[in-house]
């Protein structure tokens, strides 16, 4: 297997020798207490770092800041070929940095690694993680750029000497548990369907938009009903085009031959963002996504005698979600108990797969 062309940072290889930065982010604590956990990440970008600098986000909203907020758990080591993105990391994080990932696995042996680089290369360093005996580790989404590399990722996960979770970070955020709570209690009697909406932006193709963030919103909706979901149709064939929408269509399997409708519109051309999720239940209906939690019950009518409608509850969801710490707790829960299954398993991520890459092959 070839090792990918590129990392996350989106620059070529440089020549391969290692920053010396000092390794200060150690273990320095006393006797009776366990040595935390030693985790690394291949791919110093975006997600696995830079992140951090947007004042609006909540924090830790990277793999790096969970990690180093995580009790338990220690920053050992970072990956990636470009020499710059290794200063700043090891510059803010404050632990040794690597243009070789291979050499990184052989010299600070993290139990946890953290694959923060483009999904073309997830494939390569899954493998390279269980040769090395990784006993856990955390891939970015989507987790693979094919189903056939998809495939291969979850062969190595349920071979079991490297447990692989997948970074679909509404399964840890907790506005989503509490909903998918509510859901599963009862209340408003069983799901009947599922409808989506996607809009990231004016400009990316429809194509980019399912592939990037449609992962989150197919897991999210598995999620959340606790179904399987099955790709059947779509009426917009302009996947590589970058307006209007498409709309896809499915199932939910769930209790085994229940199955609930699942439509989804993925748009393009819109100023604005929108991640939402809307499911209509026998006696009320709830809607979650980006800044929204609702739960609507049914009620008698106000305006209309023998007839029920629907009505606000007056709940919500305020504080923070804790979506990238949750999922750092998961691998730490993880790597201290091998039989332990994580809560969003390559399994999981190869479902999203299977769905999106019957829409269409994602090639750039």
């Amino acid at each position: 297997m070839r090792p990918p062309a590129l990392f996350f940072s989106h620059t070529a290889h440089a020549p391969a020798h290692d920053l010396d930065v000092s390794p200060v982010c150690g273990y320095t604590g006393d006797m009776n207490t366990p040595p935390p956990v030693p985790a690394a990440v291949i791919g110093l970008g975006r997600i696995a770092s830079l992140l951090e600098d947007d004042p609006l986000r909540e924090k830790p909203c990277t793999h790096a800041g969970a990690i180093t907020a995580t009790t338990g758990l220690v920053l050992a080591a970072g990956a990636d070929h470009d020499p710059a993105r290794c200063a700043a990391f090891a510059a803010r994080w404050g632990c040794p940095v690597f243009r070789d990932p291979e050499k990184m696995l052989r010299e600070r042996h993290p139990q946890v690694v953290h694959i923060a680089t483009h999904p073309d290369s997830h494939l390569f360093y899954a493998a390279l993680a269980e040769k090395h005996g990784v006993p856990v580790v955390v891939c970015e989404k989507p987790l693979a750029d094919t189903l056939a590399a998809a495939r291969r990722i979850a062969a190595i996960h349920r071979r079991g000497r490297t447990r692989i979770i997948v970074n679909h970070e509404r399964r840890y955020s907790a506005n989503y548990r509490r909903m998918k709570t509510l859901i599963a209690g009862g209340s408003l009697g069983k799901p009947l369907s599922v409808k989506a909406t996607l809009y990231m932006g004016r400009s990316r193709r429809l194509l980019d938009v399912l592939w990037h963030d449609g992962t989150h919103l197919i897991d999210a909706a598995a999620f959340l009903t606790g179904g399987t979901p099955h790709y059947k149709s779509r009426t917009n064939t302009l996947l590589r085009g970058k307006t209007g929408s498409a709309f896809f269509y499915g199932t939910l399997a769930v209790e085994g031959k229940r199955a609930l409708p699942l439509a989804i519109e993925a748009g393009a051309g819109r100023d604005h963002l929108v991640f939402e999720l809307d499911i209509s239940l026998e006696m009320g209906r709830v809607r979650i996504g980006n800044g929204i939690y609702e739960v609507w019950e049914s009620v008698e009518s106000p305006y209309a005698q023998g007839f029920r409608a629907l009505q606000r509850r007056s709940d919500g969801f305020t504080g923070p979600t804790g979506y990238f710490t949750n999922m750092a707790a998961d691998a730490l829960g993880c790597a201290q108990d091998g039989r332990k299954a994580p809560l969003s398993s390559a399994e999981d991520g190869l479902r999203v797969i299977t769905f999106l890459s019957q829409i269409g092959e994602w090639r750039h």
